[in-house]
């Protein structure tokens, strides 16, 4: 593949991450209008109800992080921009730091969600941390000026954050065989194989 056809497929890679995360983004906003005194268009949730201010965190920190970040993977941009990439960046950290952080409020104070177990609780845990850890590596990198190390780091936290829309596809077709707790960290396994493909590769190039 030329470098001319490799610029005008990046060229699409934000838009094909941002529509990974669609039909997330879409439930979690119809769950904010709730919240903020909307009609109830998803299904009664009790935990929600008793403590929304985590699931707002989470919400709008998941979406402004797979939107804004989806940006920060177009090499033109970071190119053409480069004060762009970091402002944007020091933003991004901000959301994904939210998100995580966020994400494991709940997994360790909201009861659990029906229908998972044991395993599903250790997942949300062990993903949300190594989230977390990926975005504070990846700051650490690219203060001692290692771009390599940053550009990987970044590549699998955002990896992990977009669980949620490869776990629309892992649940839905593979739950009734091998149950929600499993499909739940198929999606992120499948997310960060997919991550450390893509790192590999560019460190190759």
């Amino acid at each position: 593949m030329t470098s001319q056809v490799r610029a005008r497929a990046g060229r699409w890679v934000p838009f094909a991450l941002i529509a990974l995360v669609l039909v997330p983004a879409v439930s979690g906003s119809l769950r904010l209008v709730e919240v903020f005194g909307g009609p109830h268009l998803m299904p009664a949730n009790a935990r929600i109800s008793a403590s929304p201010l985590p699931v707002v965190v989470h919400i709008v920190g998941a979406v402004g992080y797979a939107v804004l970040g989806a940006f920060q993977f177009s090499s033109a941009l970071r190119r053409r921009r480069p004060a762009w990439h970091r402002s944007a960046g020091r933003v991004v950290v901000v959301l994904g730091l939210a998100v995580a952080f966020s994400g494991l409020w709940m997994t360790l104070f909201y009861t659990r969600q029906p229908g998972t177990g044991e395993l599903a609780y250790l997942l949300r845990l062990g993903f949300g941390s190594g989230m977390a850890a990926c975005l504070v590596l990846g700051v650490s990198a690219i203060r001692r000026g290692d771009v390599t190390r940053h550009r990987a780091w970044m590549v699998r936290a955002y990896a992990l954050a977009l669980g949620a829309g490869t776990q629309v596809f892992t649940l839905a077709l593979g739950t009734a065989a091998f149950g929600i707790d499993l499909m739940l960290g198929a999606g992120w396994v499948v997310n960060l194989a997919a991550a450390e493909y893509v790192i590999r590769r560019v460190r190759v190039r």
